[in-house]
This record gives structure tokens, sequence and C-alpha cells, in this order.
């Protein structure tokens, strides 16, 4: 968790914004071929010889996607770049660059941001990133993190949404809902913080959890699994809005409809015993929790002996015709349409 580093307090106006840039990378290091400038220019210099790029971006804004009360920056640096990260890696590409721009308010002293960029520096050091470029200024809102993510790919490589066809195997990675039940967790004791001062967190229980929402690991290692199997997905989408979500997008771009089987769902033990604990349906929380930050892709029935029997995958069900709709096979055997009611950044707070 963070430190305590409030003695210490050194003003973002007293570095100004190039001082600011300067500092948070000057000892940043690239190790791709493909990174031929970057941070220091006007612009980075990337060359690919003859791949195609991927280029994927995100914005998180405090109070919408973070609460910073239990959300250490760290953390929250490290988990903005496997928000992105994943995009790449959804598209069955290799991340290779990032640029990082942040909008930020004068309650954040130097000592803060380095925080912040210490899990950012973690994130590409560990999934072998480039950190090229970015901007910063300031906030009357609190904090501003956006991200865009940069990746290659063979052309013949390259999966989208809209390549699904009826009687492919749906398949997941992975496990769900840990995440949000993780996130459910955090806002419980924060309340009980709120109401008393002195209560301090129990979260032994719910370690797995925890992780999962704090610091999400994007899947690096699903692309060059589903080469070594010698898989090509016919479609692929990452799961950071819920899993009906993801289905219903896969399903919509490759006009085709879903049967998804409830008894197949791959849940961790712990998502299962802290949903009893909550009085929740783990079905609902796996359909619609997200920010798990597994893959979804689905593959033709002639690769199902080459996945079969590997524990990173799980074929959760099938793709039908488009007339057949979406469903939901429940363990009654009975059939419910999907709906898509996981995150909508668009619906106002209470």
């Amino acid at each position: 968790m963070l430190e305590d580093k409030n003695q210490q307090r050194t003003s973002l106006a007293d570095l100004g914004e190039f001082g600011l840039i300067q500092h948070l990378t000057e000892n940043v290091k690239t190790t791709h071929n493909s990174t031929v400038k970057g941070v220091g220019d006007d612009a980075a210099v990337l060359e690919f010889n003859k791949k195609q790029v991927l280029v994927s971006t995100d914005l998180l804004i405090e109070g919408v996607h973070f609460d910073l009360s239990y959300m250490p920056l760290k953390h929250l640096g490290y988990k903005a770049v496997m928000v992105n990260l994943s995009d790449i890696y959804a598209m069955n590409g290799t991340a290779t660059q990032i640029t990082v721009s942040l909008a930020v308010s004068n309650r954040f002293p130097l000592e803060a941001i380095e925080e912040l960029y210490a899990g950012i520096h973690l994130a590409c050091e560990s999934y072998k990133i480039d950190l090229v470029g970015g901007d910063t200024t300031s906030s009357t809102k609190g904090l501003l993190i956006s991200i865009t993510a940069i990746g290659e790919i063979d052309k013949k490589d390259v999966v989208y949404r809209n390549g699904a066809k009826p009687n492919d195997l749906l398949v997941v990675t992975g496990d769900l809902g840990a995440a949000y039940l993780g996130l459910q967790v955090l806002e419980r004791e924060k309340q009980v913080f709120q109401a008393n001062p002195n209560a301090q967190p129990d979260l032994e229980n719910y370690t797995y959890l925890v992780e999962r929402q704090l610091k999400p690991e994007a899947r690096k290692d699903i692309p060059k699994l589903l080469k070594e199997l010698d898989v090509k997905p016919t479609s692929m989408i990452d799961i950071s809005d819920g899993l009906s979500s993801e289905i219903i997008h896969l399903c919509t771009q490759s006009k085709v409809g879903c049967n998804l089987f409830e008894d197949k769902i791959p849940l961790d033990q712990q998502v299962i015993s802290t949903c009893e604990e909550f009085n929740m349906d783990s079905t609902t929380v796996a359909l619609s929790g997200g920010e798990d930050y597994e893959l979804l892709f689905t593959v033709d029935t002639a690769d199902f002996p080459k996945i079969k029997a590997n524990p990173n995958l799980t074929v959760i069900g099938h793709m039908t015709e488009n007339n057949e709709g979406m469903n939901l096979i429940t363990r009654a055997n009975q059939k419910i349409e999907l709906t898509a009611q996981g995150w909508n950044a668009m619906l106002k707070k209470e």
C-alpha cells in the first residue's frame, strides 16, 4: 500500500510543466526497435516496417473511474496502463509503446505524481512497453489520466470483433466477477471507515478479489499462447464492461446469435463464497460486473481439440444463427435473453 509521504511535499508549480515532464521521464529507457525516438521531441517516431499498427486510448477520471480513498496511486498508475494494453491484446497483437497524459489539481504534490508514475513505470517494465510521450496540464476537478497504447501485428494475424460464425465456440480466459466483488469489498470498508475512522480494513478473506480490482493484469500471454496452439480466433474482445455486454458486441458486429451456458462460466472460489456472503448472484456478477480484463473470443469447432485441455481457456458457449438471438442457458436448462447491464460511463450517479 501507499506510504505516507505527507511530510515531504514539493509543489508542482515550482517545477512547471516542462520541469515535471523532465523529472518524470529522465530515466525512461526504450527497448523496442520500433521506437526510433521516444520522449523529448515534438512527437515520438515509430517504425514498424511491414507490420500493421494498433492504437487504443482510454481516459480515467477521478470520481468516475477510481476512488483515491482506497486506490493507492501506484496501483492506479499500473491499472491505467493495463486497461489500455488489454485492448491491444484483444486484437491478437503485441503492445509496444504508450503515451501518458495527466491533468492534475494543485492538491497533489510532486511526491504523489511520482507514486503514480512508479506504477506506470512498473507496468512498462513488467510488460516490456516503451513510454514515448504524453502531456501534463492543470485540473480543477482532481486527477485525470489519459493513456494511449500502441502495438503491432502481422496483417494475417489481426482479429476483429466481426468474424464470428454460427457454430463457432465461445471461449473466455481466466475467471470472471472477482474485480467487481473486490470493488464492493473496498466500498464496504470505506463506509465502515467513514462511520468509524479508528476501524481497520478487514481484507484478509478477499485478497484475490481486491487484487483483481486494484492491480489487474492484461492477458499479454494469450496472443502468444494461441499462436503456439496454432489457433487464430474468428473474433475477439476484452472484458472491460461485463461478459454479457462483450458477448453482445461480438454477436452484433458478427451478425450471429449465441448460447452462453451458465454452468460453464469460470468462477473463482472466493467469488462464489463472497457472493453468498453479500447475497449476490454469482452469474449476475460475472455477466455485469466488468473490469476483469480477460479476453473473450470465438474459434472454429475444428480448433476445439487444440484448446480443450488448456487451463487458461474455458469454452462457455457457441454462436448460433442471428435469428436465434443471444441467450443464457441456465443451470435449469431455461433460455433467457442476454441483456447488456455492464458499466455505462454515461449514466449519472445519484
